[in-house]
């Protein structure tokens, strides 16, 4: 189930552009055919991590066992976690350095050019 949340999780971007992390509880219900047929946000954080929540939690599908010959609905609650995406900082001791040469001989000019990052 993690592999599907991961996969088909969209952060939604008014939650990245407030840099909002947290945790959203779903309680659902799954019919006797392993389709969720209800969900309801338990506890949730805005900005759109809310509905987001609730679109993957409608997307799963279960395989639910006979219970003899009755028609089942189950009752489950799942935790889906918004995490910001890692985004590496640059250090303050990253330099660009750019360096540029030309050489002319015999009418003709070659240029040299050094590009490093420390």
């Amino acid at each position: 189930m993690r592999a599907f949340i991961k996969m088909n999780l969209r952060y939604p971007e008014e939650a990245l552009k407030n840099n909002v992390e947290g945790t959203v509880s779903v309680a659902y219900e799954i019919d006797h055919l392993g389709n969720v047929i209800d969900a309801k946000i338990k506890g949730g954080i805005g900005h759109g991590c809310d509905e987001e929540a609730m679109r993957l939690a409608r997307m799963l599908k279960f395989g639910v066992p006979k219970h003899k010959g009755l028609r089942v609905t189950f009752h489950k609650t799942i935790n889906i976690h918004f995490r910001l995406p890692a985004i590496p900082k640059p250090s303050s001791n990253t330099q660009l350095v750019y360096s540029y040469v030309e050489k002319k001989k015999e009418g003709k000019a070659s240029y040299n050019y050094n590009i490093s990052v420390n």
